[in-house]
């Protein structure tokens, strides 16, 4: 089947007479065009099946009303309500969104950042991947004034915004709720060390462990590559065969913890009697699992509007890429029944 000719304004200007920039200043409800001709104008313009072509205005202007996304993985609760969050920032202020995932892979997120490069995008949000440590493939949007905004997964050395949770506090409140259940061999899912989530959320829970007295047991610390849930069960496994197995686990995320209720259901050890389990992120099914997930809270969706504000204020302002701002917000403990001991 041939493909329909797509309609220009040039279509546009010689159908109805008009000089092109007459046609484009009314289809952008331009005031010097009376309100008769911009409406004669649009509704031709509908007739002919016209379609704006943002990419040429975005190439006349050197920049667009699109904001790039990358994230890890789009199939994970957080950062699917991170998005809906940025979306939804970004459609009250006529912006729109292009969606990326690297699936942790460092290669992944390298070209599509080129791609969205290329896609001449007004202004980038990254949760980095698992495997990501360089962030030269970052440089291309500071050498043009792209604004960056990094959320949750940030680098530690590269100027630009960033809105974090304190994932110290978190890791060290949610060791805290376990001790004061009576737990005395905690547990660690730790994710990759050089990603700052996990790294904190380690630092957190090693230093609740101190300041209560508890021995810091290497053996009792795994450092999962996805904390996915398969890793999940793996590890789990691996601290049950244990000579004397822990008697809780805080998870870096809500899936590996998942996980481990249902391999220690399975293998009869008594939750939260036995096995005291807390996760991270309070994803929908720590309200599903039974025993209900103990978990951290996280404000994705808070989190991607104050991304997308970050862009929108840069545009606004127009200051240059490398600023450096952290937004840092707070979070809570949510104590469920697969920690709570005191529960009758």
């Amino acid at each position: 089947m041939k493909k329909k000719k797509e309609v220009t304004i040039y279509d546009l200007a010689k159908e109805l007479n008009y000089s092109p920039s007459t046609i484009s200043r009314a289809l952008n409800n331009h005031k010097s065009i009376g309100k008769k001709t911009i409406k004669k104008i649009q509704k031709t313009a509908e007739e002919f099946g016209y379609r704006p072509n943002a990419l040429a205005a975005s190439l006349r202007n050197n920049s667009s009303k699109t904001i790039g996304i990358m994230m890890s993985r789009i199939n994970r609760p957080f950062q699917a309500s991170l998005i809906t969050g940025i979306e939804k920032a970004a459609r009250k202020s006529n912006y729109n969104v292009i969606i990326t995932q690297s699936e942790d892979k460092y290669e992944n997120e390298v070209n599509n950042a080129k791609a969205l490069y290329d896609a001449r995008i007004g202004g980038l949000i990254v949760s980095l991947g698992m495997e990501t440590q360089d962030m030269s493939h970052f440089d291309q949007y500071v050498q043009q004034n792209i604004p960056i905004v990094f959320v949750d997964r940030v680098p530690e050395n590269f100027n630009s915004y960033r809105v974090i949770i304190d994932n110290y506090t978190a890791g060290y409140r949610a060791t805290k709720h376990l001790i004061e259940q009576g737990c005395k061999r905690i547990a660690h899912f730790a994710g990759a060390q050089h990603v700052n989530v996990y790294n904190l959320r380690k630092k957190g829970y090693l230093d609740a462990l101190k300041e209560y007295g508890l021995q810091v047991d290497e053996a009792l610390i795994l450092d999962l590559k996805t904390l996915s849930f398969k890793e999940g069960k793996k590890a789990t496994k691996k601290l049950l065969k244990l000579e004397t197995p822990p008697d809780g686990i805080f998870s870096a995320n809500d899936t590996a913890a998942v996980s481990a209720i249902l391999y220690a259901k399975e293998k009869g050890i008594k939750i939260p009697q036995e096995l005291a389990i807390i996760g991270f992120n309070d994803d929908p099914i720590s309200r599903i699992v039974e025993p209900t997930l103990s978990t951290v809270s996280h404000p994705a969706i808070k989190m991607g509007e104050i991304s997308t504000k970050r862009i929108l204020e840069h545009a606004t302002r127009k200051l240059d890429a490398a600023v450096s701002e952290i937004t840092m917000l707070d979070t809570e403990v949510i104590v469920r029944n697969s920690s709570n001991r005191n529960l009758k």
